[in-house]
């Protein structure tokens, strides 16, 4: 994954995308503030979840073996997976265990995180796509842009073009209408829903103390992925866990409102382990770390295993209707994925350390997030561990160096005041109009999109002697 500013200057290029974008933010953010405005008890429901989620995050270790417990009375199998190769591990060993070579599989930022698609394939696994959005991606080569709707950069003629293209079944008259083109990947995805041995899923929720595994979907086709396939695998973080029903029920209230502007969520599937003659007749839960115990260490940072995954944060922030979600890479695009992704890998790669600077810290995301995660705060906080990082290297960064240099002619006024005069000598000389247009070499990062004013011919401080005396 390249930097973000880098991606996102690439991003910007794009117009179409850029106009897709804003569209779908703006409509976005209308559907949910007049759901938000209808819900008389919503500051309520808000505070709720976040007491909620941040109890369950200081209790996690005991609800996880609530919930190992019950998946495992119910007659399903659970695994634990350190980090995302382990999590590929196990599930590829699972769909070669039952000798399948191919698989269909909901839409799932997890799976995403850990790579899974690639592994099966490597493997010789056929992996089909089964959302819409995530249909239209898997099809055009592409990476996902959206938290909920992963095409938002294309339009409707882009994927009748694409529908076109690639699903010989579909025909040369396919229409743009969605309607028209729903049809054509339910036509497309029928045949392989019914011969698919294994379906994969995420989870949006995982109830501790019945052992429930929860998806909330608006096309059904994770119902569709959990019902026919004799085995189910399903890849959640550990994060994902609620103590009990009653705090489910909170989140389904939460959940639509910030995500789609809805009441209920069109599908809510539940599943418990296994049941004879009704369903799967295998089930296992893959619970995944990655560096979620990390995230969960840090007293500020772990805010962000709160995260619901409901993508207002990205529909308000200004960076991302502009950059997109691709500049984020391809797991967990916008605000949220500027503080998630850092913690779970670390700061240390130039891309991750990139992350947290992609915000104006306007702090719109904080005010929408249906959990209360103050993910400015968090990014602040992440800015200081990428500094703190850089502050270990045997050679320093270029920013370093001259932070510590300017520390140096600082810490002594009389080097200070020298600097200070051949400094407005020289950047007067490079003024035009009283504007500095360009600094020379890498200061001229700073100006590549602001303009400076010429400094005074007489400093404060010289004024000030001067007048004094």
């Amino acid at each position: 994954m390249p930097k973000f500013a880098a991606a996102a200057r690439s991003a910007l290029a794009d117009t179409g995308q850029r106009r897709n974008l804003r569209g779908a933010t703006a409509a976005a953010r209308e559907r949910e503030a007049e759901a938000v405005a209808a819900t008389d008890d919503w500051d309520d429901l808000r505070e709720a979840g976040r007491a909620i989620g941040e109890a369950t995050l200081l209790r996690l270790d005991a609800h996880l073996e609530d919930l190992e417990r019950a998946v495992t009375g119910a007659g399903g199998t659970v695994h634990w997976a350190a980090d995302a190769a382990e999590a590929r591990r196990v599930v590829t060993d699972l769909v070669r265990a039952i000798g399948a070579d191919e698989v269909v599989k909901s839409s799932s930022a997890t799976t995403r995180e850990i790579g899974l698609n690639v592994a099966l394939a490597r493997a010789g696994v056929a992996v089909q796509e089964t959302a819409l959005a995530d249909l239209v991606v898997q099809l055009g080569g592409d990476e996902p842009s959206h938290p909920l709707s992963p095409a938002l950069h294309r339009d409707r003629a882009e994927i009748r073009e694409l529908f076109g293209r690639t699903m010989p079944a579909a025909g040369p008259g396919l229409s743009d209408d969605p309607a028209a083109l729903a049809a054509a990947a339910r036509a497309h995805l029928r045949d392989r829903f019914l011969r698919a041995p294994v379906a994969v899923t995420g989870a949006n929720f995982l109830v501790a103390e019945t052992g429930t595994v929860v998806v909330v979907e608006s096309e059904g086709n994770a119902r569709m992925c959990l019902t026919l396939p004799g085995t189910l695998i399903t890849v959640a973080g550990i994060d994902k866990v609620v103590p009990t029903w009653a705090d489910l029920e909170v989140f389904l209230q939460l959940l639509p409102r910030a995500s789609s502007g809805e009441r209920m969520t069109p599908y809510v599937s539940s599943w418990t382990g296994v049941t004879p003659g009704d369903g799967p007749r295998e089930f296992h839960l893959v619970l995944l770390d990655n560096g979620r115990t990390r995230a969960l260490a840090d007293e500020v940072g772990r805010a962000a295993l709160r995260c619901v995954h409901c993508s207002a944060c990205a529909n308000v922030c200004p960076v991302y209707e502009r950059a997109g979600g691709r500049a984020y890479g391809p797991v967990y695009p916008g605000p949220i994925g500027a503080i998630l992704i850092p913690q779970l890998n670390g700061v240390g790669g130039a891309a991750n350390a990139s992350l947290p600077y992609a915000s104006t810290l306007c702090g719109a995301c904080a005010d929408v997030c249906p959990v209360k995660i103050d993910i400015p705060e968090v990014l602040v906080r992440l800015r200081g561990a990428v500094v703190e990082s850089r502050r270990r290297r045997p050679v320093p960064t270029p920013e370093l160096a001259l932070m510590r240099g300017m520390a140096w002619t600082m810490g002594d006024p009389r080097r200070y005041e020298t600097a200070l005069r051949r400094g407005t000598k020289w950047a007067r000389l490079l003024s035009r109009g009283g504007r500095i247009r360009r600094l020379p070499g890498l200061l001229g990062k700073w100006t590549e999109a602001r303009d400076l004013p010429a400094p005074p011919s007489e400093s404060f401080r010289t004024w000030w002697t001067r007048r004094q005396a």
